[in-house]
């Protein structure tokens, strides 16, 4: 894996060549020397955030059972119609 360090002037001004990189491996951008950004393939993000979890699958995870959950009543004020 490749990691590639541009500035920001340097990604402004060839994007292209950050994307190319970005299939290589991560791409950090800095700003005044320091990092500031990282860019990612789709496939690496979805590799690293563990893609796209159903809320299922989230459910179903073990332990969840032992996490409180309360969430707020909804209450909906009614008023009666006012017909005239």
């Amino acid at each position: 894996m490749a990691i590639t360090t541009l500035s920001s002037r340097e990604f402004n001004q060839d994007t292209s060549k950050a994307k190319k990189a970005a299939a290589l491996g991560p791409v950090f951008i800095t700003d005044r020397g320091k990092p500031a950004h990282v860019l990612l393939s789709i496939e690496e993000y979805l590799r690293i955030s563990g893609g796209h979890r159903k809320i299922a699958d989230a459910l179903a995870m073990p332990g969840i059972a032992d996490i409180e959950f309360e969430p707020p009543r909804f209450e909906m004020g009614i008023r009666p119609a006012d017909f005239s």
